[in-house]
C-alpha cells in the first residue's frame, strides 16, 4: 500500500478534451497551447509535483477495469491512421507505474469492483501520450492507464472515480482524457459551430458548474442531443471518472474552451474540493 504523506496531496482532478491526434503537432490549435501551459498556469502552484499520473483514456475499452503495469519505459502506441508521418515518429518514453497499478486494483476491489485485470505490456495510447507530451514534456513521471467499460453506464464510472479519490492524498494526478463532444461522422471543416454541439456543450458546462453531477451521470436522459454528441460513450466516461474522483462536494471549473471541425469541443474541466 502507498502511504499518504503530508505535503503530497493533489487537490484537483482533471478532464482533458484531447480531440484530434493532430494536437500533437498543430501549432494553430488553442488546446495545444493550453496544455503546454498546464504546469505554469493550470496546475495548482501550491501542489506538489505528481509522484505518478493515472490516465483514464477513451481509447482503451475493456470488459472489466484494466490497468497497465509496465515495468520500464512505456511504449508509445500509434492508434490512429492516415495522419502525417511525423506523428508516427513522436515518442513519449515515460516510465510505467506498476506500484500505482497495484494500488488502483486494490482501491477498486475494496469498493466493490470484483474483477480488475492487469496488462503488463500495453503502453500509452494517444489519449494519454498526446496530452501528456504537452503537459509534462519531460516524460519523467511514471504513468499508469485505466480502461473504460462501454458496456457499463456513467454512474458506474463515477463510482470508479470515487473509489480512486484516495490517490490524490498520495500525490497521484488523476486525468480523464476524452472529448466533450465526439461524433466523428459530424465533423465539418467549417468555422461555425453546429447547433447540437453548442447546446450539449453549454448544457454540460452549466450542469458541472452548478454541481448537478447526478444530471451529468444521467446525461442520456437529461442532456440535449446526448446520443448525437456521444453515439458511443468511450470519450465521455473519462469525465465521469475525474468527476467522481474529485468528490461529490467538489467545484467544477472550465479551464479551457475551443472548437475544432465545427463540432469537436475541447472543453476541459478541473474538479477541486474547497479547502
Amino acid at each position: 500500500m502507498m502511504m499518504a504523506m503530508n505535503g503530497m496531496k493533489i487537490p484537483d482532478t482533471f478532464y482533458i478534451s484531447h480531440g484530434s491526434p493532430t494536437l500533437s503537432i498543430d501549432e494553430t490549435m488553442p488546446a495545444r497551447h493550453f496544455l503546454q501551459s498546464f504546469q505554469q498556469k493550470v496546475y495548482p502552484p501550491t501542489a506538489p509535483r505528481p509522484s505518478s499520473i493515472l490516465v483514464i483514456s477513451g481509447h482503451w475499452e475493456t470488459e472489466y477495469p484494466t490497468v497497465n503495469a509496465v515495468d520500464g519505459v512505456s511504449e508509445t502506441i500509434y492508434d490512429f491512421y492516415g495522419f502525417p508521418k511525423s506523428m508516427y515518429q513522436l515518442k513519449y518514453p515515460a516510465p510505467g507505474a506498476p506500484k500505482l497499478a497495484n494500488r488502483v486494483k486494490e482501491l477498486l476491489k475494496s469498493s466493490g469492483f470484483k474483477r480488475v485485470d492487469e496488462d503488463k505490456k500495453r503502453g500509452l495510447d494517444h489519449g494519454a501520450w498526446v496530452p501528456l507530451m504537452l503537459m509534462y514534456p519531460e516524460a519523467d513521471i511514471p504513468v499508469c492507464q485505466l480502461s473504460v467499460q462501454t458496456n457499463k453506464d456513467a454512474t458506474y464510472h463515477y463510482n470508479m472515480g470515487k473509489a480512486l479519490a484516495p490517490l490524490k492524498e498520495e500525490g497521484v494526478l488523476i486525468v480523464g482524457s476524452g472529448a466533450t463532444t465526439h461524433n466523428l461522422r459530424m465533423l465539418r471543416n467549417t468555422p461555425s459551430v453546429q447547433p447540437w454541439a453548442q447546446e450539449f456543450d453549454t448544457w454540460l458546462k452549466e450542469a458541472l458548474i452548478d454541481g448537478r453531477y447526478e444530471d451529468v451521470n444521467n446525461y442520456k436522459e437529461k442532456a440535449p442531443h446526448a446520443t448525437v454528441a456521444h453515439p458511443w460513450p468511450d470519450h465521455f466516461y473519462p469525465l465521469h471518472v475525474a468527476m467522481g474522483a474529485g468528490g461529490a462536494n467538489s467545484k467544477a471549473e472550465l479551464i479551457h474552451h475551443s472548437w475544432g471541425l465545427s463540432s469537436l469541443s475541447y472543453a476541459s474541466y478541473k474538479f477541486t474540493v474547497p479547502a
